[in-house]
């Protein structure tokens, strides 16, 4: 079984079986035929409908389609992440990131960030040298910068604060 949310909130539960699927517990009664690539002419309950397959973000739970040339954005759940949510493991899995520590000992180069900056996931945020490498440490979420802890040219030591972000 599959929980799929609209953006608007709309929600729908779909179920597949040996005889097909239903939908809100409704036996679906579809004629989809495939057009191109990522383009669907979808007849339901007497109605003619052209979907595009925009993106799947399988890492999100997400499909992106156009439906009649109305962008469409739906979260699919299965039946594992409602159960992860029926038991509140849901939020354990979502790792919320307010600090960034120095992963090893070494000399801050640069700082790429600054503070109030909105940062994103992946985005690099400051040099550290070590071991006369020079690495990169990235934001692992999605934040603001808070507090820059560290100038370049500072002297650090494993797990240090770096940076405080919100």
């Amino acid at each position: 079984m599959y929980k799929v949310t609209s953006k608007k909130g709309e929600e729908f539960e779909i179920k597949f079986d040996k005889d097909g699927f239903s939908v809100n517990g409704k036996p679906g009664e579809w004629d989809i035929q495939k057009i191109k690539n990522n383009l669907y002419h979808i007849l339901f309950e007497g109605k003619s409908f052209e979907a595009e397959l925009l993106k799947v973000d399988a890492e999100n739970k997400t499909v992106h389609l156009k439906i009649n040339n109305k962008p469409i954005e739906l979260k699919v759940e299965d039946e594992y992440d409602q159960l992860l949510q029926k038991l509140g493991m849901d939020k354990a899995l979502t790792k919320k990131v307010n600090e960034l520590k120095a992963p090893m000992p070494g000399l801050v180069l640069r700082i790429l960030a600054e503070e109030g900056q909105t940062i994103k996931q992946g985005d690099s945020l400051l040099v550290l040298e070590a071991m006369k490498m020079e690495n990169v440490l990235k934001s692992m979420g999605d934040g603001i910068i808070k507090q820059l802890k560290v100038k370049a040219g500072d002297k650090v030591e494993k797990n240090q604060l770096l940076i405080v972000m919100e």
